[in-house]
């Protein structure tokens, strides 16, 4: 799911980061309706919103996911775009979209980059914040 929006709330976006003026903010929700614990599937997705902040309109060609479980190993995403799309976002513009990231433990984290050009030519890396991937299957105790 994808939109270019004007002003999009992001309120409930908890994670968020601004590089070259282009804000990225990321709500990840557990989803246990199609998670199986008892298999070692645990299912989140996680809302983005992308705010252009410059004064010309970039597009978004390519990404970049680093996913890191909780016994630390770390799977790697390229590819062209968001959700089958490489969306031109305006000045003071939002596009934002839904995707969802599967693991085999109970906790994790995702960071990653995103590859913009700008209408001018210019190419640049935008970050996307590190975000927590929490389920209420990770149980931890404090001593």
């Amino acid at each position: 799911m994808s939109r270019n929006t004007e002003n999009a709330e992001a309120d409930d976006l908890t994670y968020v980061e601004v590089t070259h003026n282009i804000r990225v903010a990321v709500a990840p929700a557990f989803l246990e309706d199609q998670s199986e614990p008892e298999e070692g599937r645990y299912i989140w997705s996680y809302r983005v919103q992308i705010e252009n902040r410059r004064a010309e309109t970039v597009q978004l060609v390519a990404r970049y996911w680093r996913i890191t479980d909780a016994h630390g190993r770390v799977r790697e995403v390229r590819g062209p775009g968001v959700v089958g799309e490489q969306p031109s976002i305006g000045p003071g513009k939002m596009f934002e979209y839904t995707s969802g990231a599967p693991l085999e433990t109970p906790s994790g984290v995702m960071t990653g980059t995103y590859r913009m050009r700008a209408n001018t030519g210019e190419s640049f890396e935008v970050s996307i914040p590190p975000f927590a991937l929490d389920s209420p299957y990770d149980l931890r105790q404090v001593h």
